[in-house]
Parts: structure tokens; C-alpha cells; sequence
């Protein structure tokens, strides 16, 4: 049973040292404990610390791709170095390494498919009030879109069995955490968070300026991937909306018309109803359309498992 721990880093030279040597060696039910340190164009020698440093295998980019695209490459090495489950922990030591085992025991006993840290974001000191908010409420809209519930769905420490790695993607380029839990929850994958331990904060975060700007990206990545599941119940939602809007409008035409003198004033809710039913009509078709193409893009998914598997299966052999 090998467990990979990957460490995507974006100059991170003088927080890396500490974040590997942090990271335990010997866990019980683990025959082998393995680093991998995705370093995302950094220009401060990152990749050379983290040789130095210990860390088995070096993936670096030429240049800055975005954490979602280090991520997603990063998984990619772990499946084909014939990694049972991949951890993923930030670069400046913000988790606890010693927690790594409580992540990963839950999926060696068969209890979980995905482990999520919970930082307790509440009870974090340098989290100011409206973060702590802004943390509470984003984790409760992704847990409802993912029909699971994980309490910091912002949490970058987690675990993955082989299976979920083989079958969760990453789109954007931006930042996984949102997109992965509603995968998971919508692909009936076991999540379960455990809470963790957090070191003191060492440096402002790099990925977004403010709170906001994270809650509002990751909820934007949230709802497109939710569209992609759901995307029939969603469009025939704002379509049935929207083509009943036309139908009232159409009815207070219709009974100005027939029941007063002033039908002649009110044309314009004529054109805007027509415009309303044509809108709804497109939007259920539209619907339609996205869940034939989400049932082709579940197919692919399955394939792209598959083919990973045979890869991670090949540079084994």
C-alpha cells in the first residue's frame, strides 16, 4: 500500500523544508510513504530545495500554470507511480503533517473514498470575522450542490483513494476544492471530514487577494460543475420560469383586450410575452440538449479512468 503525498508550490522555497520533514514517513497499514513536489514555474529554485529536502519525485513547470493545472498533473504522477491513495497538502506549511495518518486511516479501513481536513476556519485567530463568515457560508452552498456535508469545503488538506483520483477532473485552473466535493458527492463517493491541526500562518495566501474574491470564483466553479450533472433540472427550471412569465403577460394582454378599452395600450406585453415563451421554450431545449451531452461527458469520464489505470498499470510493469 504506497501513499503519495504531492505538494503542488509556487515559490516556496523557505516554507518547503519544514512542510517535508513535517510529513511522517511510517504510517500504520502503509508499506511506503513518497513525496512528490509539483513546482508551478517558480523562479526562487524551489525544485532544488525540494530535492534537498527529501522529496522523491520533482515535477516543474517551465512556467506558471495556476494551482488547478498543478494539481491535475500532480494527480496524474501519483496514478502513474502506482500510488493506493494520494494526499495533498499546501506548500507553506499551513497543515499539520502529523495529521496525514488520521486522513488516510479512514480509507484504508474502507470507511471513505475522500478525506477532507476540517480547520475548524471558527476557531482560527488570524481569520478575520467576515472571512470566518464568508468560509461558513460558501462550505454550506457547496455542501447542498454536492448533497454532502463538509464543513471547510475550502480545505486543501485531503486525502484520495485510487478509485475517487481516477475518477474526479479538474477544469479549472483557478482552485480544485469546490469542484472535487460536488463531483464527489454527485459520483456517490464516501467524503468524510476530520478535523486537523493548523500551523501558524506564514505568509498571505497567493491564490486569491480577499475572502470574496475566493468565495465568489469558487462559487462560480461550484455552480458550473453542479449545471454539468444537473444541467436538465437547472435550464428546465429557468426555462419553466421564464415561459411562465410570458404566459401571465400574455393573459393581461389577452384580458385588457377582451375586458376593457385599453388593449390597444398594451401591445407591448404582447411582444414581450412572445419573446419570454420563445425563451423559456429554448432554455428546456437547451436542458435537454446539456444532460445528452452530460451523459456522453460521464461516458468519457469512465474512459478517461480507464485509460488512466491501464497507464498507472504500465509504468508499474
Amino acid at each position: 500500500m504506497k501513499v503519495i503525498v504531492q505538494i503542488p508550490c509556487l515559490n516556496e522555497a523557505a516554507t518547503l523544508p519544514s512542510t517535508i520533514a513535517d510529513i511522517p514517513r511510517q504510517i500504520p497499514g502503509v508499506t511506503a510513504v513518497e513525496v512528490l513536489v509539483i513546482d508551478d514555474g517558480s523562479s526562487d529554485g524551489t525544485a532544488e530545495i525540494a530535492r534537498v529536502a527529501g522529496a522523491e519525485h520533482i515535477l516543474r513547470f517551465a512556467r506558471n500554470r495556476g494551482l488547478g493545472n498543478a494539481f491535475r498533473a500532480g494527480i496524474d504522477r501519483c496514478l502513474a507511480l502506482g500510488a493506493d491513495i494520494i494526499v495533498n497538502t499546501d506548500g507553506d506549511n499551513q497543515y499539520c503533517g502529523g495529521d496525514i495518518p488520521k486522513l488516510v486511516t479512514p480509507i484504508l479501513d474502507g470507511q471513505a473514498d475522500i478525506v477532507i481536513g476540517d480547520r475548524q476556519p471558527e476557531t482560527i485567530h488570524h481569520f478575520s470575522l467576515v472571512k470566518r463568515l464568508l468560509q461558513r457560508f460558501g462550505s454550506r452552498i457547496i455542501s447542498l450542490l454536492a448533497n454532502a456535508s463538509v464543513p471547510d469545503v475550502a480545505s486543501g488538506f485531503r486525502a484520495y483513494s485510487r478509485a475517487a483520483a481516477l475518477r474526479l477532473t479538474t477544469i479549472t485552473d483557478f482552485d480544485h476544492t469546490a469542484e472535487h466535493v460536488i463531483q464527489a458527492g454527485r459520483n456517490r463517493f464516501a467524503i468524510l471530514s476530520l478535523p486537523i491541526r493548523t500551523n501558524p500562518k506564514l505568509r498571505e495566501s497567493r491564490l486569491f487577494d480577499h475572502a470574496g474574491q475566493f468565495v465568489v470564483k469558487s462559487g462560480l466553479i461550484g455552480l458550473r460543475t453542479y449545471a454539468r450533472y444537473k444541467a436538465l433540472q437547472v435550464f428546465s427550471a429557468i426555462g419553466l420560469l421564464t415561459f411562465t412569465a410570458g404566459v401571465l403577460l400574455g393573459m393581461r394582454f389577452l384580458y385588457f383586450f377582451f375586458f376593457t378599452d385599453e388593449g390597444q395600450l398594451h401591445v407591448q406585453s404582447v411582444v414581450l410575452a412572445a419573446v419570454l415563451l420563445l425563451a423559456g421554450f429554448q432554455m428546456v431545449l437547451i436542458g435537454i440538449l446539456s444532460d445528452l451531452i452530460a451523459t456522453n461527458r460521464n461516458l468519457l469520464e469512465e474512459v478517461v479512468a480507464r485509460l488512466r489505470e491501464l497507464e498507472g498499470r504500465s509504468s508499474r510493469d
